[in-house]
């Protein structure tokens, strides 16, 4: 039986760093996702990066499979993995970012704490996910809780005070620092 862990990061570069540990303790890299934003590379050159389908990575492993995707609310996103498998598919269809929330819940995050996530994505964060095998998953959670998750209850909170109420993907994407709310 497989467990889900789900952790999201204040950068891509965090995030890339528990996905190469991860990898490197030997979970599948076929059960291990990564949805971030913003990458440099997609912000330079954010007309390529907006094409779904366009590969942003380079090497072995999950990193080397990023894929640019345009998602409603979010912008130029990169992503990788079994996650985002049918979210992907939406994004080029035109679908609302709903098909991230819905790729969270489905995989048994929390609705609230999905939407949080997603919204942290917009900011400019990152979001793991692993499906781990119930021998690896003390593993891969001590792996990802040792890369510095940010706080989703922090965040809720944060946003909140900010007068946020949930998820829009009418929101213009933006960059917050958002290192300051490590859990």
């Amino acid at each position: 039986m497989a467990r889900t862990i789900v952790r999201s990061y204040a950068s891509y570069d965090r995030a890339a760093a528990v996905v190469g540990k991860l990898e490197d303790a030997g979970l599948p890299t076929e059960d291990i996702s990564l949805v971030a934003r913003p990458l440099e590379a997609v912000e330079e050159n954010a007309e390529e990066g907006a094409r779904a389908g366009t590969v942003i990575g380079s090497g072995a492993g999950l990193l080397g499979a990023l894929m640019s995707l345009p998602i409603p609310g979010v912008g130029a996103a990169v992503a990788a993995g079994w996650l985002i498998g049918g979210t992907a598919v939406g994004a080029v269809a035109g679908a609302a970012a709903g098909s991230l929330i819905g790729a969270l819940t489905g995989a048994g995050v929390d609705e609230g704490d999905a939407d949080v996530l997603a919204e942290t994505i917009r900011r400019g964060g990152a979001v793991v996910a692993v499906r781990a095998a119930d021998h690896q998953a003390a593993q891969a959670s001590a792996i990802m809780a040792g890369g510095g998750p940010v706080d989703v209850a922090a965040l809720r909170s944060r946003y909140q005070a900010e007068g946020w109420t949930g998820f829009d993907e009418r929101a213009e994407a933006r960059r917050d620092d958002l290192s300051g709310v490590v859990s």
